[in-house]
């Protein structure tokens, strides 16, 4: 993955994930704690801001602030979060403005009761479901798509139950999401039809929870019971003992995130069945078998590349480049740490110059002369973006020695954008969109590129492509989007006026 960020206004060289939720009850202790401990366990996912919101059954409590999860919670914060109900979110932002107006728990109180709303992902029709509910005298203090699902739930709570409420706000949803919602002292999840984004359920020793990552789970030490379903409500029993489930919207495929896999998750996660470590080994191994060239050297990019690199090693000392058995007395392809980390340069360091963002790579990775001098070396990524930090990667290596750089991409080209909660660069940003991959070779000095097929993105995640969301490598989308081409038959929900609710009525 290309890292780095210009400025603290998030201008980045790779994709960022752009939400975190969880939603936890507990028997009868507070559950600030384990939500805050769990919001640091899906930090990767969001920095630009986190809250938790929490109801004793009584009142609901809420603390939403921007930064990272230390920053925006002290002792007397968590403290003021009472009740042993409570969801939680940290964000990234993609639809919708930076800053506060935007963060989340979205919360809101009307006379049928207290809601609050964690979202992951992102609708293509929110502008549509806006207009009309303002239309109908909803006031609206953002222009994220999280509030316009926050006041249909609320809109339809008048009339219905919660159940209902929610999946009448579903069939009138386009696009990805994962939520977690709180109404008075009921924690809800809500998986989209189609699992674009993750959502699991967890059994703790005294309540459940649910997590866009089971490394949440883990952290709470508690044990994964199993993935929410595409089109899945679940409803966790407000005394923590067990939850109930409805299968409220049915769909014949699904469109996973296969990106979720390949770069997002945390490694340690289990998604949609699959450990993510296992995945970008195996990702690795297929590399391998498809691209493999005889160097001395593997390295990772890190951390980002290394469970790639390392089935790829392994791959390597089975089999030779021709897919021949190795002889016992040849290794293979050796796995190095030929790259390390400066832990400490954080996302706000500033770059204002182009001599100064490229010297940051330097600040950020430092080779090991001893392992790349003098070697031919691979160098494996999860994907390239804009293609300037692989440019400097590469650099780099030749500059400490490498007689030669081989790159190798744990994901195909990506050629278009993702309008599904990603924030990945315009396709004139990408170095695939326009460009062959010889001509990405020579952009950026490598001696040889090749990158992993989608035949064994399907492979490595046992699935059919149409289960999967590829868009951003085939320029196909699972949803109806403005401009794009959909890769199956999509019926896109009707958005009426005011005619459309008095028809319910």
């Amino acid at each position: 993955m290309e890292h780095g960020r210009e400025s603290t206004h998030h201008a980045t060289e790779g994709p960022t994930e752009k939400c975190g939720v969880v939603g936890i009850a507990l028997e009868d202790r507070p559950v600030a704690r384990p939500l805050y401990y769990s919001l640091y366990a899906l930090q990767h996912r969001g920095q630009e801001s986190a809250g938790i919101v929490t109801h004793d059954g009584f009142q609901q409590y809420s603390h939403v602030d921007m930064g990272l999860v230390g920053d925006a919670f002290d002792e007397g914060d968590l403290n003021s979060l009472n009740g042993a109900t409570g969801i939680g979110h940290v964000r990234y932002p993609t639809e919708g403005s930076i800053g506060t107006c935007c963060a989340q728990p979205f919360s809101v109180s009307f006379k049928s009761g207290s809601l609050g709303l964690s979202h992951n992902g992102n609708l293509i029709n929110a502008d549509e479901i806006r207009d009309e509910l303002a239309n109908l005298g909803h006031a609206f203090t953002s222009d994220g798509d999280t509030e316009v699902i926050a006041h249909d739930i609320a809109r339809n709570l008048l009339d219905e139950d919660l159940i209902q409420a929610v999946k009448h706000t579903m069939e009138r949803l386009h696009g990805s999401y994962s939520l977690t919602i709180m109404h008075d002292e009921s924690v809800i999840g809500v998986r989209d039809p189609q699992g674009n984004r993750p959502l699991c359920i967890g059994r703790l020793d005294d309540g459940y929870v649910l997590a866009s990552e089971s490394a949440v789970i883990d952290t709470l030490g508690g044990e994964l019971v199993r993935d929410v379903e595409p089109g899945e409500l679940i409803v966790l029993d407000t005394d923590g003992t067990g939850y109930d489930s409805y299968q409220l919207v049915d769909r014949d495929t699904t469109a996973h995130c296969f990106f979720e896999h390949v770069y997002f998750a945390r490694p340690d996660s289990v998604i949609d069945d699959n450990l993510v470590y296992e995945v970008r080994r195996n990702l690795g191994r297929k590399l391998w078998e498809e691209s493999g060239i005889e160097s001395d050297v593997v390295l990772p990019v890190p951390d980002s590349g290394r469970a790639f690199a390392s089935g790829y090693a392994d791959a390597a000392s089975e089999t030779t480049a021709d897919g021949e058995p190795r002889a016992e007395d040849d290794d293979g392809v050796r796995f190095a740490e030929g790259l390390m980390k400066n832990r400490y340069v954080g996302r706000t360091f500033i770059m204002p110059t182009q001599d100064e963002r490229e010297r940051a790579v330097r600040l950020k990775l430092n080779p090991i002369k001893s392992t790349i001098e003098g070697k031919t070396v691979t160098i494996i990524d999860d994907s390239i973006v804009r293609g300037t930090t692989s440019n400097q990667l590469v650099d780099l290596l030749k500059d400490a020695g490498a007689e030669e750089v081989h790159m190798r991409v744990g994901a195909p080209p990506i050629i278009a954008p993702c309008y599904m909660g990603i924030n990945m660069a315009t396709r004139e940003e990408l170095i695939a969109a326009d460009k062959s991959v010889a001509e990405i070779r020579d952009e950026i000095n490598a001696d040889s590129l090749a990158y992993l097929s989608i035949d064994a993105i399907a492979e490595s995640l046992d699935s059919q492509q149409i289960d999967l969301c590829l868009g951003c490598v085939t320029g196909e989308y699972p949803y109806d989007i403005d401009g794009e081409t959909t890769d199956r038959e999509v019926n896109r929900p009707v958005v009426g006026g005011q005619e459309a609710f008095a028809a319910d009525d």
